[in-house]
Protein backbone atom coordinates (compact mmCIF):
# COMPACT_ATOMS: atom_id res chain seq x y z
CA UNK A 1 0.00 0.00 0.00
CA UNK A 2 1.40 3.41 -0.97
CA UNK A 3 1.81 5.95 1.73
CA UNK A 4 -0.18 9.07 1.37
CA UNK A 5 1.65 12.12 -0.28
CA UNK A 6 1.03 15.88 0.81
CA UNK A 7 -1.23 17.18 -1.36
CA UNK A 8 -2.82 21.02 -2.17
CA UNK A 9 -0.79 22.86 0.69
CA UNK A 10 -1.33 26.49 1.06
CA UNK A 11 -0.52 29.37 3.74
CA UNK A 12 -4.10 29.89 5.73
CA UNK A 13 -5.60 32.81 6.50
CA UNK A 14 -5.90 34.65 9.42
CA UNK A 15 -9.69 34.11 10.08
CA UNK A 16 -9.64 30.41 9.51
CA UNK A 17 -6.62 30.02 11.73
CA UNK A 18 -8.36 31.75 14.36
CA UNK A 19 -11.62 29.31 13.64
CA UNK A 20 -8.79 26.47 13.93
CA UNK A 21 -8.01 27.83 17.29
CA UNK A 22 -10.96 28.17 18.31
CA UNK A 23 -11.62 24.65 17.80
CA UNK A 24 -8.62 23.09 19.32
CA UNK A 25 -9.16 25.55 22.56
CA UNK A 26 -12.34 24.52 23.10
CA UNK A 27 -11.93 20.96 23.01
CA UNK A 28 -8.59 20.32 24.32
CA UNK A 29 -7.43 23.87 25.61
CA UNK A 30 -5.00 24.92 23.58
CA UNK A 31 -3.62 27.64 21.11
CA UNK A 32 -0.99 26.82 18.66
CA UNK A 33 0.56 29.83 19.45
CA UNK A 34 1.43 31.11 15.80
CA UNK A 35 0.69 33.27 12.70
CA UNK A 36 1.58 31.09 10.20
CA UNK A 37 -0.46 27.87 9.56
CA UNK A 38 -0.91 26.20 6.28
CA UNK A 39 -3.21 23.80 5.22
CA UNK A 40 -3.21 20.84 2.96
CA UNK A 41 -5.00 17.40 1.55
CA UNK A 42 -3.71 14.26 2.45
CA UNK A 43 -5.10 11.49 1.05
CA UNK A 44 -8.98 12.76 0.95
CA UNK A 45 -8.36 14.41 5.25
CA UNK A 46 -7.25 18.40 5.77
CA UNK A 47 -4.16 18.37 7.70
CA UNK A 48 -2.86 21.77 9.15
CA UNK A 49 0.77 22.07 9.66
CA UNK A 50 3.08 24.41 11.43
CA UNK A 51 6.78 24.86 11.82
CA UNK A 52 7.00 21.69 8.76
CA UNK A 53 5.45 19.26 10.55
CA UNK A 54 1.62 18.42 10.55
CA UNK A 55 0.25 18.95 13.77
CA UNK A 56 -3.46 19.00 13.54
CA UNK A 57 -6.10 16.80 11.58
CA UNK A 58 -9.16 16.95 10.70
CA UNK A 59 -11.64 14.67 12.37
CA UNK A 60 -15.18 13.15 12.62
CA UNK A 61 -15.58 15.94 15.43
CA UNK A 62 -13.73 18.88 14.18
CA UNK A 63 -9.88 19.56 14.15
CA UNK A 64 -7.71 17.31 16.41
CA UNK A 65 -4.15 17.48 16.90
CA UNK A 66 -1.96 14.73 15.39
CA UNK A 67 0.76 12.72 17.83
CA UNK A 68 3.34 15.50 16.43
CA UNK A 69 0.88 18.36 17.68
CA UNK A 70 0.47 16.69 21.09
CA UNK A 71 3.95 16.65 21.46
CA UNK A 72 4.27 20.16 20.58
CA UNK A 73 1.36 21.42 22.30
CA UNK A 74 0.71 19.01 25.28
CA UNK A 75 -2.89 19.46 25.99
CA UNK A 76 -4.50 18.59 29.88
CA UNK A 77 -7.56 17.16 28.57
CA UNK A 78 -9.15 14.04 26.43
CA UNK A 79 -5.70 11.83 27.69
CA UNK A 80 -5.66 8.66 29.06
CA UNK A 81 -2.41 7.12 30.56
CA UNK A 82 -1.31 3.55 30.37
CA UNK A 83 1.26 1.04 32.03
CA UNK A 84 4.78 -0.10 30.49
CA UNK A 85 3.14 -3.41 29.77
CA UNK A 86 0.74 -1.24 27.19
CA UNK A 87 3.57 0.89 25.39
CA UNK A 88 5.10 -1.99 22.95
CA UNK A 89 1.63 -2.98 21.81
CA UNK A 90 0.26 0.58 21.58
CA UNK A 91 4.04 1.26 19.92
CA UNK A 92 2.78 -1.42 16.90
CA UNK A 93 -0.93 0.10 16.34
CA UNK A 94 -2.89 -2.21 18.80
CA UNK A 95 -6.19 -0.65 20.62
CA UNK A 96 -5.56 -0.04 24.12
CA UNK A 97 -7.06 -2.71 26.83
CA UNK A 98 -8.96 -1.49 29.68
CA UNK A 99 -6.06 -3.57 32.22
CA UNK A 100 -3.76 -1.09 30.94
CA UNK A 101 -5.32 1.99 32.01
CA UNK A 102 -3.97 3.30 35.06
CA UNK A 103 -5.45 7.29 34.62
CA UNK A 104 -8.46 8.31 32.50
CA UNK A 105 -9.84 12.07 32.09
CA UNK A 106 -13.09 11.48 33.75
CA UNK A 107 -14.63 13.94 31.24
CA UNK A 108 -14.53 11.13 28.27
CA UNK A 109 -17.38 9.66 26.90
CA UNK A 110 -17.65 6.82 24.19
CA UNK A 111 -16.89 8.32 21.07
CA UNK A 112 -14.70 11.15 21.98
CA UNK A 113 -11.77 11.55 20.54
CA UNK A 114 -8.65 11.01 23.16
CA UNK A 115 -5.20 10.59 23.70
CA UNK A 116 -3.00 8.23 25.32
CA UNK A 117 0.66 8.42 27.33
CA UNK A 118 2.83 6.43 28.74
CA UNK A 119 3.54 6.45 32.57
CA UNK A 120 7.12 7.10 32.76
CA UNK A 121 7.46 10.19 30.86
CA UNK A 122 4.12 11.39 29.78
CA UNK A 123 4.63 10.87 25.94
CA UNK A 124 1.85 10.55 23.35
CA UNK A 125 1.21 7.29 21.76
CA UNK A 126 -1.71 6.89 20.30
CA UNK A 127 -4.53 9.40 19.07
CA UNK A 128 -8.03 6.73 18.94
CA UNK A 129 -11.84 6.81 19.84
CA UNK A 130 -12.95 5.81 23.36
CA UNK A 131 -15.48 2.87 23.91
CA UNK A 132 -16.34 3.63 27.03
CA UNK A 133 -16.10 6.33 29.73
CA UNK A 134 -13.05 7.63 31.35
CA UNK A 135 -13.73 6.23 34.51
CA UNK A 136 -14.90 2.68 32.89
CA UNK A 137 -11.72 2.83 31.53
CA UNK A 138 -9.33 2.84 34.97
CA UNK A 139 -12.15 0.22 36.58
CA UNK A 140 -12.56 -2.49 34.04
CA UNK A 141 -10.81 -5.66 34.34
CA UNK A 142 -11.07 -6.38 30.75
CA UNK A 143 -11.62 -5.38 27.28
CA UNK A 144 -11.20 -2.57 24.55
CA UNK A 145 -11.24 0.96 25.86
CA UNK A 146 -9.80 2.82 22.81
CA UNK A 147 -10.55 1.88 18.86
CA UNK A 148 -6.68 3.15 17.77
CA UNK A 149 -6.90 5.53 14.74
CA UNK A 150 -3.23 6.94 14.80
CA UNK A 151 -0.15 5.78 16.34
CA UNK A 152 3.74 6.52 16.42
CA UNK A 153 5.56 5.14 13.59
CA UNK A 154 2.42 4.73 11.19
CA UNK A 155 1.83 6.59 7.64
CA UNK A 156 1.00 9.89 9.47
CA UNK A 157 3.63 9.86 11.78
CA UNK A 158 6.06 9.23 8.67
CA UNK A 159 4.71 11.73 5.98
CA UNK A 160 7.35 14.46 4.53
CA UNK A 161 6.00 18.04 4.02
Amino acid sequence: MEKPHLKKRHRMRKKDISKLEEQLELVLGISLGTKDVDSGDLGGETVYIVDNQIVAIDSEQGPYLTLRGLLKYTPKRYHVTVDDGAVSFLYNGADVMSPGVLEADPDIQPGDIVWVKEIKHGRPLVIGKALVTGPEMVDATKGKAIKTIWYLNDDLWNVET
